[in-house]
């Protein structure tokens, strides 16, 4: 298996690993992002660089927003925040693996 091939595979389970953070304990967006870093040099200068960046960002992004949601849960405002984040999210995930999956690059 060429080291492309691996590094392809290997960012299609970090996608896997996000849209399982739904279902699964929250620890497994943690282990999707570390994985992000410690193999983040291995894809430098190629196009899943892209997708690598794509998926730290959605962590972080989606982190930002999880925190207001959560904070003002008790408030009718913080279940839209967090149905709002919930959607970004699937969406960022939907949108990477179908990039993936024909070799393209994100944007």
């Amino acid at each position: 298996m060429e080291a492309t091939d691996r590094l392809k595979t290997l960012t299609m389970l970090v996608y896997a690993l996000q849209g399982a953070g739904f279902l699964l304990p929250p620890v497994v967006w943690i282990v999707a992002v570390i994985i992000n870093y410690v193999k983040r040099e291995d894809v430098t200068g190629t196009w899943l660089e892209s997708h690598f960046r794509w998926q730290i960002r959605t962590f972080w992004f989606g982190l930002l927003w999880a925190v207001p949601g959560v904070i003002l849960f008790v408030l009718i405002v913080g279940w839209f925040i967090l149905a709002a984040d919930a959607i970004w999210i699937i969406y960022r995930i939907v949108k990477g693996w179908l990039n993936l999956s024909e070799n393209r690059p994100m944007p």
